[in-house]
């Protein structure tokens, strides 16, 4: 097997950096696998008495990441797609709004949230690493670290990548702690 057939895998051996980027990236792509091939009906489908649905937690996701990486980091608005005006002060909107859109959007919508942070990331850590202050403050406490912001985000993931497995276990049975050796996304642009 090569490097190739598990993309998403972190480094054997790396840098603090290279290790925490890498689980960010795997819970990605364990997110977006558990996501993948779906239709309105597998995208919308819920468990149990709960709101949340693969397609709600790509667009929470997507709106995680350019918030994290655009305000988080650098203190700059998430992008028009984020109005505040769209947003309700429960912070279900992306939830609720997702069952309205068509799967190739929510896709595409993940995607590019992600192909984004990426680059922003790498920007980030090429201007001061990990330490590095971010623009996010808590008051009296001073600012978070990149390290601490990006920490945060794998954490999001953990949790959401956990729903994942048992929403889309409930779609079709697909279950597993990784992607098959080889996967790549057969819907939307590509993580």
């Amino acid at each position: 097997m090569s490097d190739d057939d598990c993309w998403w895998e972190p480094p054997l051996a790396g840098t603090e950096e290279a290790h925490l980027v890498g689980a960010l990236d795997r819970l990605r792509v364990t997110f977006r696998w558990k996501a993948d091939g779906l239709d309105s009906a597998g995208l919308n489908a819920r468990v149990g008495a709960s709101v949340l649905t693969l397609g709600g937690l790509l667009k929470h996701l997507a709106r995680v990441e350019d918030v994290t990486f655009n305000w988080k980091l650098r203190g700059r608005a998430p992008g028009p797609i984020w109005d505040e005006s769209l947003l309700d002060d429960t912070d279900s909107w992306e939830f609720r709004s997702a069952a309205d859109d068509a799967p190739e959007y929510l896709y595409d919508l993940w995607d590019g949230a992600v192909a984004r942070s990426r680059e922003r990331l790498a920007a980030v850590l090429a201007e001061g690493g990990l330490d590095r202050p971010a623009h996010l403050e808590w008051p009296g406490r001073g600012h978070l670290s990149v390290r601490r912001v990006v920490f945060d985000l794998v954490e999001e993931y953990g949790r959401h990548a956990g729903h994942a497995d048992l929403l889309r276990e409930a779609v079709d049975g697909r279950v597993g702690e990784d992607p098959p050796s080889g996967w790549r996304p057969v819907s939307g642009t590509g993580a």
